[in-house]
């Protein structure tokens, strides 16, 4: 076996040279003090068996960063996964403890924690919505369902595509109720919290003039290809707050940081203020002010037995 030195983590997936996940870790790492160095490692479907088996016997790997098309593919290799990989049916992170291999989903933070920093507070009677029934779909419903919501309303073009968003409200114990994606814009205004998962500018025409949002309430949109993005600025322009898909990726990035330096999802990182700060300030987000959400328990997430 030909280890090559130091501890390394990576960034899996195919196409990844515009991946932020690099500047995220590293400039977390400086000031962690972490001697994990990160990377990308491009892979594609087909070639998944020859370099997971490459990477994991050649590198002492800490931890994996699993973006398209990779998330379903690489359950395969693991030994694990966590309750959170289970529910939404998709990992996101690799990491390795008692010499195994454990999947993890660590986009349910990330999208709880965006939320909650753009002042998302829901009330017990409040209503949820997702736009576009894919894979970030399934996370949303996770972590929509960690806040606290007991219906997620999810807006698609056929009902036949959101199986996977369907399984994942079942795991998790939340009633999933279909609308036609263009009754979106009419529906806004009945929801504290929208999560758009649809891909850049696929979401830009569905807010019109006659569209409204409710006062308080917030979208996420997770493209952060152009921010503000079009919808963004009609939310804004409605009496809404949005937050983009940046500050989930962030978010997502700091449990991974945790997860591949030892640390497990309910401990804080020393000087995590800073930490963030950094992060941030690497892809040009402002600095927070406060600690993010732990999120972890599992109670949280899945209501009821299944």
């Amino acid at each position: 076996m030909n280890i090559h030195l130091g501890p390394k983590a990576f960034v899996l997936g195919h196409p990844i040279t515009h991946s932020k996940s690099p500047a995220l870790h590293s400039a977390a790492s400086v000031v962690l003090g972490s001697s994990i160095e990160y990377g990308r490692w491009d892979v594609t479907e087909r070639d998944l068996p020859r370099e997971w088996q490459y990477l994991t016997e050649n590198y002492d790997v800490r931890g994996f960063s699993v973006t398209m098309p990779l998330k379903s593919a690489i359950i395969d290799y693991l030994d694990e996964l966590t309750p959170f990989a289970r529910a939404v049916g998709v990992v996101n992170t690799v990491f390795w403890r008692n010499g195994k291999a454990v999947g993890h989903n660590t986009d349910v933070s990330g999208i709880v924690n965006a939320l909650t920093d753009a002042g998302a507070n829901p009330s017990a009677d409040s209503e949820y919505a997702i736009w576009g029934g894919g894979g970030t779909a399934t996370a949303a419903c996770a972590a929509l369902a960690y806040m606290g919501a007991e219906t997620v309303h999810v807006y698609a073009r056929e009902q036949s595509r959101t199986q996977r968003v369907q399984d994942v409200a079942e795991a998790v114990g939340v009633e999933f109720v279909f609308h036609d994606i263009s009754d979106a814009g009419a529906d806004a205004h009945r929801y504290a919290v929208t999560v758009s998962t649809l891909p850049a500018g696929v979401a830009d025409l569905i807010l019109e003039p006659s569209s409204a949002v409710a006062r308080n309430s917030v979208l996420l949109d997770v493209s952060y290809a152009v921010w503000p993005s079009p919808v963004a600025k009609a939310y804004e322009a409605l009496g809404g707050k949005s937050v983009s898909g940046l500050e989930m990726l962030m978010h997502q990035a700091l449990d991974q940081i945790k997860l591949f330096n030892g640390y497990e999802l309910e401990d804080r990182l020393p000087q995590e203020l800073e930490i963030l700060a950094a992060m941030c300030q690497s892809v040009g987000l402002p600095a927070r002010t406060k600690l993010p959400v732990q999120v972890f328990d599992q109670m949280k997430l899945i209501k009821t037995s299944n």
